[in-house]
């Protein structure tokens, strides 16, 4: 294969359990400053070493190597010295420079005549502490350990920094566990079926009431990654993806379909939805089936309980109504020949006719509106 180097991508299994191990790596601070204020020492031939460390919340921490200070942080000229000049500072012999002989530390116990120092400074340039190591005797730093010197102060910068982003990425992953766990939930306790594919079809989730779907339907069991065309019967599989791709365009769709199986009915309502990422772009399509049989059916009752109604009002206008007009033409006649004048029972019957037609009237004007 010549000179070309194999690529090998991660599944995010892979880098799940990476990350998982990352944050569960023993980590101790304190321990590896520690050990970098005694090879500062060591490296430099020097007896002592101390650093100071402000840190946000926290105030100033103290590491040291063959000190044995305790309670508060003392105020250490050389020390305050290298931090307000921000720079490296070596001082061969103390004792016998007039500028620091009268120094706390070197005019009295323990008597350092040896002192160097370089500033801790962030990456955006803020002086953040010191690191200074001290020696009874004058000694002398050569080109070599002045740049082991800067190199290690920026060491301990950098642990600092992965320290906080290590703080950092355990309450988030910490966070994002919690929050996972609760979509989950909810994602897994649903009655409707929940499906996330990819650009390709492929399979990205899946919520448990899809998997037993392709459980009992197919005998399959739903796999991350496969493409979808391994679930879905043929005869549906046309409308499918045309609705997936209409989606992954940015166009939702929203459709109640009878999916027949068996000889029965299956109604469902449909979804496919764009799936999009925080950045707005679309990473896919959101697919929900909710099972509407009961309200497909329940929609039918009332529709043939409508359609009986509508057969009632009009046997009710016709059939009803017809022996009504016809007394009512009847009666019409008799009054033409004046037979009913001054019959009490006549005007009886005149307004027992009229209440039956208005009854009948209301009926099947009720029944009309519904």
């Amino acid at each position: 294969m010549g000179d070309e180097k194999m690529l090998y991508t991660l599944s995010e299994q892979e880098q799940n359990q990476f990350l998982d191990e990352f944050l569960n790596t023993e980590f101790n601070l304190e321990k590896e400053l520690s050990e970098m204020v005694e090879l500062t020492a060591r490296m430099c031939g020097a007896s002592a070493a101390i650093m100071r460390v402000i840190r946000p919340g926290t105030g100033t921490v103290l590491f040291q190597y063959a000190f044995n200070l305790t309670g508060e942080v003392p105020r250490y000229p050389f020390c305050d010295h290298v931090i307000n000049q921000r720079d490296t500072i070596i001082i061969t012999d103390a004792q016998s420079d007039l500028r620091y002989k009268d120094f706390p530390f070197v005019a009295a116990d323990p008597n350092h005549s040896f002192y160097a120092g370089v500033p801790l400074m962030s990456a955006n340039d803020v002086v953040s502490g010191s690191l200074c190591v001290m020696h009874y005797n004058p000694l002398t730093v050569v080109a070599d350990q002045e740049f082991m010197l800067k190199a290690l102060a920026r060491q301990i910068i950098q642990l600092l920094a992965f320290d906080d982003a290590l703080k950092i990425m355990k309450n988030l992953d910490r966070d994002n566990k919690e929050l996972e766990i609760e979509r989950r939930s909810f994602f897994e306790s649903s009655i409707d079926q929940h499906l996330l594919l990819g650009r390709n079809f492929e399979i990205l989730s899946f919520n448990r009431t899809w998997d037993n779907h392709v459980r009992r339907t197919y005998g399959l069991e739903m796999e991350k990654g496969r493409s979808m065309i391994d679930y879905i019967k043929a005869e549906h599989l046309h409308d499918f993806y045309r609705d997936y791709a209409k989606a992954l365009k940015g166009t939702a769709v929203y459709d109640e379909r009878n999916l027949r199986q068996g000889g029965k009915d299956y109604w469902r309502l449909v979804k496919f939805e764009p799936a999009l990422h925080t950045d707005g772009t679309i990473i896919g399509v959101s697919i929900n089936v909710a099972d509407i049989n009961s309200k497909v059916k329940h929609a039918e009752t009332v529709r043939l309980q409508d359609e009986k109604l509508k057969e009632i009002a009009f046997i009710q206008s016709h059939e009803f109504r017809k022996p009504v007009a016809s007394i009512m033409a009847l009666m019409q006649l008799i009054e033409l020949d004046g037979r009913n004048d001054d019959l009490e029972e006549w005007s009886m019957l005149r307004r027992a006719v009229r209440e039956l037609e208005d009854k009948i009237q209301h009926i099947v004007g009720s029944i009309n509106d519904k």
